[in-house]
């Protein structure tokens, strides 16, 4: 049997990042370290944190006064900051730079007066970050049908950004709509989108092309891997999400003679290659890493972190 893995997969920029600002606090200041929400959605990484000494925990009240704190990949409200601050809470933020860059276009156009039109998946925890980080209108959509319920201020003062973890071609119903209903909407450059799910959803798409079966390695919660998998599906290609080797069914199996390995942003490599030799155990496999993009970026660690170091 062919396996064939994506390339780009698993772990961005972002998702390291913040890995390393959890582990590097462990080492700094030793545990226990305070992590608001899960670092990431995945929960090999969250298990490992734990055992290193991190807690995880959903709010501020549940951490003690004087803990050293970090605020997850996703992003927190402007409340979550200003009560840590209340709290003379010491803070490690982890947000992803791009998901910064959101807020921050968001708030400029909300201090122009503009509504905002946030498009993304509500309850997301980013999507709770932004929302939580743009003063005045925001106005959360998640499809075409949204767009044509939407109620403005003013049609002619109006912006949108977009949750990092959905790809131009997540967006682009959504955006066509915006612009056809309202023509002097204002938005970010295409450039913008994040990066880490452009390449991933561009190589499993190509992925899919090559292969009978497509096998999605990610978390349940994890937004970026649900999308993976449903591309897949989109290319009428099996295709199932495995939390783990132990949640892969050999039934996938029958009648396939090549399969697709890809992984969503937040998932470790050893989950990949725990699943690798899952298929070894029915099977001789040749294995081989498709043509694609080569990802080299890498995001400065928080400025108490990297003082420390110095």
């Amino acid at each position: 049997m062919r396996v064939i893995l994506a390339q780009p997969r698993g772990f961005c920029a972002g998702v390291e990042r913040a890995i390393e600002i959890v582990e590097k606090a462990l080492e700094r200041y030793g545990p226990p370290v305070y992590v608001r929400h899960e670092i990431v959605h995945n929960k090999r990484v969250v298990e490992t944190l734990k055992a290193k000494g991190a807690r995880f925990v959903e709010e501020l009240d549940e951490i003690p006064d004087g803990a050293i704190t970090v605020f997850s990949a996703h992003g927190v409200s402007q409340k979550v900051e200003d009560d840590a601050g209340q709290r003379d809470l010491p803070v490690l933020d982890a947000t992803c730079p791009l998901v910064a860059k959101v807020h921050k276009e968001g708030q400029r156009y909300a201090e122009k007066g503009y509504d905002v039109i946030l498009i993304g998946h509500e309850g997301h925890p980013e999507v709770e970050g932004t929302m939580g980080r743009i003063p005045g209108t925001v106005h959360l959509v998640s499809d075409v049908k949204d767009v044509q319920a939407l109620e403005v201020h003013d049609p002619d003062k109006l912006a949108y950004v977009t949750q990092t973890t959905l790809s131009v071609d997540d967006t682009r119903d959504v955006i066509e709509a915006l612009q056809q209903q309202f023509p002097k909407i204002a938005g970010p450059d295409v450039k913008d989108i994040c990066y880490a799910t452009q390449n991933r959803q561009v190589a499993v798409r190509e992925l899919a092309e090559q292969v009978d079966l497509v096998l999605v390695v990610g978390a349940q919660n994890s937004s970026n891997s649900n999308r993976l998998r449903e591309m897949g599906g989109d290319s009428s290609v099996p295709s199932y999400l495995v939390e783990d080797p132990a949640s892969f069914d050999q039934a996938w199996l029958d009648g396939v003679q090549s399969v697709g390995i890809t992984a969503g942003a937040s998932t470790p490599e050893e989950l990949v290659l725990e699943l690798i030799d899952k298929l070894r155990e029915f099977g001789d496999i040749e294995l081989s890493v498709m043509d694609g993009i080569e990802e080299h970026i890498q995001f400065k660690l928080p400025d108490a972190l990297r003082q420390a170091a110095a």
